[in-house]
Protein backbone atom coordinates (compact mmCIF):
# COMPACT_ATOMS: atom_id res chain seq x y z
CA UNK A 1 0.00 0.00 0.00
CA UNK A 2 1.34 3.33 -0.92
CA UNK A 3 -1.01 5.57 0.99
CA UNK A 4 -4.04 5.50 3.27
CA UNK A 5 -7.15 7.60 3.80
CA UNK A 6 -8.12 8.79 7.23
CA UNK A 7 -10.10 11.97 8.26
CA UNK A 8 -9.11 13.94 11.68
CA UNK A 9 -11.44 11.32 13.83
CA UNK A 10 -9.31 8.42 12.93
CA UNK A 11 -6.10 10.14 12.84
CA UNK A 12 -7.09 11.01 16.46
CA UNK A 13 -7.81 6.91 17.39
CA UNK A 14 -4.74 6.03 15.93
CA UNK A 15 -2.41 8.72 18.00
CA UNK A 16 -4.11 7.16 21.45
CA UNK A 17 -3.64 3.88 20.27
CA UNK A 18 -0.02 4.24 19.45
CA UNK A 19 1.32 7.09 21.40
CA UNK A 20 4.64 6.33 19.79
CA UNK A 21 3.75 7.93 16.87
CA UNK A 22 3.33 10.99 18.28
CA UNK A 23 5.91 14.31 16.99
CA UNK A 24 7.91 15.79 19.66
CA UNK A 25 5.51 19.02 20.57
CA UNK A 26 2.40 16.59 21.02
CA UNK A 27 4.87 14.24 23.37
CA UNK A 28 6.01 17.57 25.25
CA UNK A 29 2.26 18.57 25.81
CA UNK A 30 1.19 15.52 26.69
CA UNK A 31 3.89 15.15 29.89
CA UNK A 32 3.22 18.63 31.08
CA UNK A 33 -0.96 18.93 30.95
CA UNK A 34 -1.59 15.48 31.61
CA UNK A 35 -3.53 12.51 30.19
CA UNK A 36 -6.98 14.11 30.21
CA UNK A 37 -6.02 16.84 28.56
CA UNK A 38 -4.44 15.34 26.19
CA UNK A 39 -6.94 12.69 25.48
CA UNK A 40 -9.98 14.97 25.39
CA UNK A 41 -8.55 18.28 23.78
CA UNK A 42 -4.84 18.22 22.32
CA UNK A 43 -5.27 14.98 20.41
CA UNK A 44 -8.79 16.50 18.83
CA UNK A 45 -6.70 19.56 17.72
CA UNK A 46 -3.31 19.51 17.49
CA UNK A 47 -2.83 16.01 15.63
CA UNK A 48 -1.71 15.99 11.25
CA UNK A 49 -3.85 13.29 9.90
CA UNK A 50 -1.14 12.99 6.99
CA UNK A 51 1.97 12.69 9.48
CA UNK A 52 0.15 10.17 11.52
CA UNK A 53 -1.22 8.06 8.63
CA UNK A 54 2.73 7.73 6.81
CA UNK A 55 3.64 6.91 10.28
CA UNK A 56 0.74 4.17 10.98
CA UNK A 57 1.82 3.20 7.61
CA UNK A 58 4.80 2.77 7.97
CA UNK A 59 4.77 0.94 11.18
CA UNK A 60 2.29 -1.31 10.26
CA UNK A 61 3.72 -2.48 6.76
CA UNK A 62 7.60 -2.94 9.77
CA UNK A 63 5.35 -5.25 11.30
CA UNK A 64 3.56 -7.48 8.32
CA UNK A 65 7.56 -7.66 7.22
CA UNK A 66 8.49 -9.50 10.49
CA UNK A 67 5.37 -11.62 10.71
CA UNK A 68 5.89 -12.98 7.40
CA UNK A 69 8.78 -14.61 8.01
CA UNK A 70 7.20 -16.49 10.15
CA UNK A 71 3.46 -17.07 8.72
CA UNK A 72 1.59 -17.85 5.87
CA UNK A 73 -1.73 -15.74 5.69
CA UNK A 74 -3.07 -17.30 2.49
CA UNK A 75 -6.48 -19.49 3.37
CA UNK A 76 -6.71 -18.19 6.67
CA UNK A 77 -9.63 -17.41 9.72
CA UNK A 78 -7.79 -14.70 11.80
CA UNK A 79 -8.90 -13.51 14.84
CA UNK A 80 -7.69 -10.62 15.56
CA UNK A 81 -7.91 -8.93 19.66
CA UNK A 82 -7.17 -5.09 20.75
CA UNK A 83 -5.38 -4.34 17.12
CA UNK A 84 -6.89 -1.12 16.75
CA UNK A 85 -7.82 0.83 13.80
CA UNK A 86 -6.12 -2.41 11.92
CA UNK A 87 -3.50 -1.10 9.66
CA UNK A 88 -1.99 -4.82 9.92
CA UNK A 89 -4.59 -6.34 8.78
CA UNK A 90 -5.33 -4.30 6.06
CA UNK A 91 -1.73 -4.80 4.73
CA UNK A 92 -2.32 -8.63 5.21
CA UNK A 93 -5.71 -8.46 2.98
CA UNK A 94 -4.08 -6.81 0.28
CA UNK A 95 -1.11 -8.74 0.35
CA UNK A 96 -2.50 -12.43 0.85
CA UNK A 97 -5.76 -14.49 -0.73
CA UNK A 98 -8.78 -15.40 0.75
CA UNK A 99 -8.16 -14.02 4.39
CA UNK A 100 -11.45 -13.51 6.80
CA UNK A 101 -10.90 -11.26 9.60
CA UNK A 102 -12.86 -11.63 13.10
CA UNK A 103 -12.09 -8.09 14.64
CA UNK A 104 -12.61 -8.00 18.59
CA UNK A 105 -12.72 -4.26 20.16
CA UNK A 106 -13.99 -2.04 22.13
CA UNK A 107 -16.25 0.96 21.09
CA UNK A 108 -15.31 4.03 23.20
CA UNK A 109 -12.92 5.89 24.57
CA UNK A 110 -11.43 6.68 27.85
CA UNK A 111 -11.88 10.12 29.50
CA UNK A 112 -7.79 9.93 30.54
CA UNK A 113 -6.21 6.87 28.84
CA UNK A 114 -3.14 5.31 30.47
CA UNK A 115 -0.92 2.86 29.01
CA UNK A 116 -0.02 0.51 31.71
CA UNK A 117 -1.43 -2.56 33.06
CA UNK A 118 -4.72 -3.10 33.26
CA UNK A 119 -6.11 -6.80 34.68
CA UNK A 120 -9.88 -5.77 34.05
CA UNK A 121 -9.26 -4.56 30.69
CA UNK A 122 -10.85 -1.29 31.11
CA UNK A 123 -9.15 1.24 29.00
CA UNK A 124 -10.56 1.67 25.42
CA UNK A 125 -9.51 4.25 22.37
CA UNK A 126 -11.47 2.98 18.94
CA UNK A 127 -14.99 3.67 17.78
CA UNK A 128 -16.25 0.57 16.07
CA UNK A 129 -18.13 2.66 13.42
CA UNK A 130 -14.83 4.68 12.51
CA UNK A 131 -12.90 1.43 12.41
CA UNK A 132 -15.67 0.03 9.71
CA UNK A 133 -15.32 3.18 7.54
CA UNK A 134 -11.70 3.34 7.65
CA UNK A 135 -11.08 -0.50 6.79
CA UNK A 136 -13.89 -0.53 3.80
CA UNK A 137 -12.27 3.29 2.97
CA UNK A 138 -8.72 1.65 2.65
CA UNK A 139 -9.91 -1.44 0.01
CA UNK A 140 -11.42 -3.75 2.63
CA UNK A 141 -14.08 -5.64 1.06
CA UNK A 142 -17.21 -5.74 3.86
CA UNK A 143 -17.47 -9.52 3.27
CA UNK A 144 -14.09 -9.90 4.35
CA UNK A 145 -14.04 -9.02 7.86
CA UNK A 146 -16.90 -8.95 10.95
CA UNK A 147 -16.04 -6.87 13.99
CA UNK A 148 -17.22 -7.62 17.24
CA UNK A 149 -17.78 -5.29 20.79
CA UNK A 150 -16.01 -7.09 23.29
CA UNK A 151 -18.69 -5.55 26.04
CA UNK A 152 -21.62 -6.10 23.98
CA UNK A 153 -21.48 -8.85 21.55
CA UNK A 154 -21.30 -12.94 21.28
CA UNK A 155 -17.74 -13.46 20.37
CA UNK A 156 -16.97 -15.73 16.85
CA UNK A 157 -16.99 -19.64 17.74
CA UNK A 158 -14.20 -20.32 15.00
CA UNK A 159 -11.95 -22.78 14.83
CA UNK A 160 -9.39 -20.20 13.91
CA UNK A 161 -5.90 -20.47 12.09
CA UNK A 162 -4.22 -17.52 13.20
CA UNK A 163 -4.46 -15.24 16.57
CA UNK A 164 -3.08 -12.54 16.36
CA UNK A 165 -2.63 -9.24 19.23
CA UNK A 166 0.28 -7.27 18.76
CA UNK A 167 0.90 -5.30 22.12
CA UNK A 168 -2.64 -5.88 23.69
CA UNK A 169 -3.30 -9.23 24.93
CA UNK A 170 -0.52 -9.97 28.22
CA UNK A 171 1.05 -6.37 27.50
CA UNK A 172 -1.72 -4.25 28.66
CA UNK A 173 -4.39 -6.71 30.45
CA UNK A 174 -4.11 -10.36 31.91
CA UNK A 175 -3.90 -13.03 29.04
CA UNK A 176 -6.58 -14.86 31.36
CA UNK A 177 -9.41 -12.98 30.26
CA UNK A 178 -9.26 -14.59 27.03
CA UNK A 179 -7.68 -17.83 28.30
CA UNK A 180 -11.00 -20.03 28.24
CA UNK A 181 -12.70 -18.46 24.95
CA UNK A 182 -8.92 -19.18 23.29
CA UNK A 183 -9.13 -22.62 24.29
CA UNK A 184 -12.48 -23.40 22.67
CA UNK A 185 -11.62 -21.87 19.54
CA UNK A 186 -8.07 -23.62 19.10
CA UNK A 187 -7.62 -26.76 17.23
CA UNK A 188 -3.94 -28.95 16.82
CA UNK A 189 -3.15 -26.13 14.02
CA UNK A 190 -3.81 -22.77 15.46
CA UNK A 191 -1.10 -20.27 16.30
CA UNK A 192 -1.18 -17.28 18.13
CA UNK A 193 0.96 -14.15 18.31
CA UNK A 194 1.18 -11.73 20.89
CA UNK A 195 3.39 -9.75 22.74
CA UNK A 196 4.33 -10.45 26.37
CA UNK A 197 6.25 -9.05 29.45
CA UNK A 198 6.10 -13.01 30.83
CA UNK A 199 7.51 -14.93 28.11
CA UNK A 200 8.29 -18.02 30.49
CA UNK A 201 4.80 -18.47 32.18
CA UNK A 202 3.83 -19.42 28.63
CA UNK A 203 5.73 -22.66 28.72
CA UNK A 204 3.31 -23.95 31.33
CA UNK A 205 0.39 -23.06 28.45
CA UNK A 206 1.28 -24.19 25.28
CA UNK A 207 2.98 -26.89 24.20
CA UNK A 208 5.24 -24.66 21.74
CA UNK A 209 6.66 -21.37 22.70
CA UNK A 210 8.57 -19.50 20.24
CA UNK A 211 10.65 -16.55 21.12
CA UNK A 212 10.43 -13.95 17.54
CA UNK A 213 11.97 -10.77 19.29
CA UNK A 214 12.42 -8.52 22.17
CA UNK A 215 11.01 -4.85 22.92
CA UNK A 216 12.68 -2.40 24.11
CA UNK A 217 11.24 0.82 22.73
CA UNK A 218 7.63 0.29 23.95
CA UNK A 219 5.46 1.21 26.84
CA UNK A 220 6.97 -2.15 28.65
CA UNK A 221 9.80 -4.01 28.15
CA UNK A 222 8.52 -7.31 26.59
CA UNK A 223 9.04 -10.03 23.86
CA UNK A 224 7.14 -11.38 20.87
CA UNK A 225 6.02 -14.85 21.22
CA UNK A 226 4.25 -17.16 18.45
CA UNK A 227 2.64 -20.34 20.46
CA UNK A 228 0.64 -23.07 19.57
CA UNK A 229 -1.54 -26.16 21.57
CA UNK A 230 -2.59 -25.63 24.60
CA UNK A 231 -1.09 -28.35 27.06
CA UNK A 232 -4.47 -28.42 28.95
CA UNK A 233 -7.30 -28.40 26.65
Amino acid sequence: MKKIYLNRDIARLIALQRIELLGPILKKIRKLFGRYFFTNFASKYFISPNLIGKKYLNSMEKEYEILKKYLNFNNKDILSIGSGMCGLELIINNKSKDCFFHIIEKNYVSKKVTYGWDNNNNEAYNNLNLLTFFLIKNGMEEKKFKIYDFDLDTLPIVKFDLIISLFSLDYHYDFNLYHEYLKKNFNEKTQIIFDTIRPDYFEKIFKNVQILQDNYDTVHKSKRIICSEFINR
